[in-house]
């Protein structure tokens, strides 16, 4: 105990560090009800301490203890405290500026990131390259239907099973009048891109001599949230070149994925935080 500190001060630093040691245990579970034996042992506590920990939290709210079960989890309040947190500012192209520019001058291409919006992919930022290219969405706000170009494929191929099959039963006629995309060839391109981890365009489609790659990006639950991609001259993303490539947008994906607050509003509404970094 500090000299300036005192018995009632060092027993409420205890209480709070007890309560987030619970806190922590029960968010690693992803939701899995946890029993009062596994979090005291998960916690090193004894289990009269978290008992009473998890009264108080409990009584404030955060944690709940469903019906009927001797389970404990954390509640939606918990959640919806964690999501307010992060409703006024985004911080998700500060993060990746860095990188995209570090990419772009390292291949020489021309970078992206997307982000989902409903059915749709929508870019939010983008650094140009030595070598001009069009692409489906174009500049910074330009979306395309989930599914359409190399970003737009991780995006759909990492929702969950049953939300990506509702995603394509409304998008497939919307990409049909283009000619190229059906549902056989979207589930073949899904099912590579679920086994390799990255989405490859060779051409194929609205630009044919625009090659593409995207690699999903992470946050921290390991939750895809974003696509990284970059655009080139078909020639440039050659059979030779492509490992390199995907090293290097793996690397800066999983870097500054770790920093990515899951809460972001610019995950949720990339429309009204494209104007700057911060959401202003």
């Amino acid at each position: 105990m500090k000299k300036s500190e005192t018995p009632e001060d060092a027993a409420g630093q205890g209480v709070l560090q007890r309560a987030f040691a619970v806190l922590r245990v029960l968010a690693d579970a992803k939701g899995e009800k946890l029993r009062l034996t596994d979090i005291a042992a998960r916690t090193g506590q004894a289990q009269a301490t978290v008992h009473r920990v998890l009264q108080g939290l409990m009584q404030e709210g955060v944690v709940e203890q469903p019906a009927q079960s001797k389970g404990y989890q954390l509640s939606v309040a918990f959640f919806s405290l964690a999501a307010a947190a992060g409703t006024h500012q985004s911080s998700l192209r500060t993060l990746y500026r860095p990188a995209m520019l570090r990419l772009s001058g390292m291949l020489n291409d021309t970078i992206f990131l997307l982000v989902r919006s409903g059915f749709d992919a929508v870019c939010v930022d983008r650094v140009d390259g030595a070598f001009p290219v069009r692409s489906h969405t174009g500049d910074i706000g330009g979306r395309v239907p989930l599914g359409m170009g190399q970003g737009g494929l991780v995006l759909l191929a990492s929702l969950p099973e049953a939300e990506r099959e509702e995603v394509m039963r409304f998008n497939i006629p919307r990409l049909h009048h283009l000619g190229f995309v059906d549902e056989i060839s979207m589930r073949v391109r899904i099912k590579e891109c679920l086994e390799l981890r990255y989405a490859r365009s060779q051409g194929q489609g609205v630009f044919p001599n625009i090659a593409g790659l995207a690699v999903p990006v992470y946050d921290p639950n390991g939750v895809t949230v974003a696509a990284l991609s970059v655009a080139a001259p078909i020639e440039r993303i050659s059979d030779e070149r492509l490992p390199l490539i995907v090293e290097m947008l793996r690397r800066e994906a999983d870097a500054v994925g770790a920093q990515i607050n899951p809460f972001d509003p610019a995950l949720r509404r990339p429309s009204q935080y494209l104007g700057t970094g911060n959401g202003g």
